[in-house]
């Protein structure tokens, strides 16, 4: 049962920011964790798992110079990310490779989804990109340590391919995206645009001993007593050796997200089936 979203004042969402804001400028200094740094042009060998995703969706009420500003600023973003190794060791945090998105740095306004609607904010649009590489992530041994789930499923499914719940929102810099290279292996992440695409590739110096396998679970629909409606799921992941053999299935996330359309009766109904 999700709780009816609650309208905070703009003094509380304010104060709010700012101070988690200054809570994750604290932590990057004192919590003492190695955080990825070395950028590099040359290839790592071994490509781990590649996705795309498509740059322009048409989308209800939703004007397309917003979805031509997320590409700049995904053009922008991307240039602190592409190349990025990940050591033994190290951790990866979103924000901090990625920095503040203002004006300076040539980030224009782009579509920003707050509290179940959309507005403009500068940087807009980079939602992207977090949910492409944590959905990339999933697909190696590569630990995700921080990750926050979008609150809001604000658009129904169009052609959609990946399970829903299997992304990352991000809001600078206190919703982050974080995970840690625990083998002893290097990976390198590699991200770029072509042909109407966001692009991305986790490589790495050496072959894996397993492949993954991503997947949802207990997928439904229901009617809130508030009148709206949620949806829900777990995403699981199987691990697979070599010759394609089942070594392990394990629970990843669980997704709670309040709906922002109502559902057809025959997806409720198929939903809830599981």
């Amino acid at each position: 049962m999700l709780q009816k979203p609650k309208k905070r004042t703009t003094l509380r969402v304010t104060l709010g920011k700012w101070f988690y804001t200054w809570k994750r400028y604290l932590e990057w200094i004192f919590s003492g964790k190695k955080y990825a740094k070395t950028q590099v042009t040359e290839r790592l060998d071994h490509v781990i798992f590649s996705h795309q995703t498509p740059l322009y969706r048409k989308l209800k009420d939703v004007d397309m110079w917003l979805q031509h500003n997320k590409v700049k600023n995904l053009e922008i973003a991307i240039q602190t990310l592409n190349g990025l190794l990940l050591k033994p060791g190290e951790t990866f945090s979103y924000w901090k490779r990625i920095g503040r998105t203002t004006k300076a740095k040539g980030y224009v306004p782009g579509m920003v989804l707050y509290y179940g609607k959309y507005t403009t904010g500068i940087g807009g649009g980079l939602c992207q990109l977090s949910n492409l590489i944590y959905w990339m992530t999933l697909h190696t041994p590569l630990q995700v340590t921080e990750r926050y789930r979008h609150s809001y499923d604000v658009f129904p499914d169009s052609k959609r391919t990946q399970p829903f719940g299997s992304g990352a929102t991000c809001s600078y810099n206190y919703i982050d995206l974080q995970f840690v290279n625990n083998t002893d292996k290097t990976f390198q992440l590699a991200l770029w645009l072509e042909d109407g695409f966001l692009k991305g590739e986790w490589r790495a110096n050496e072959p894996l001993l397993h492949t993954y396998e991503v997947y949802e679970k207990s997928h439904w629909i229901s009617m809130e007593y508030w009148g709206g409606y949620a949806r829900h799921n777990e995403i699981y992941r199987k691990k697979l050796n070599q010759h394609n053999v089942l070594v392990d299935d394990e629970f990843i996330t669980e997704n709670h997200a309040i709906m922002m359309y109502e559902p057809l009766l025959e997806e409720s109904k198929e939903s809830s089936g599981g």
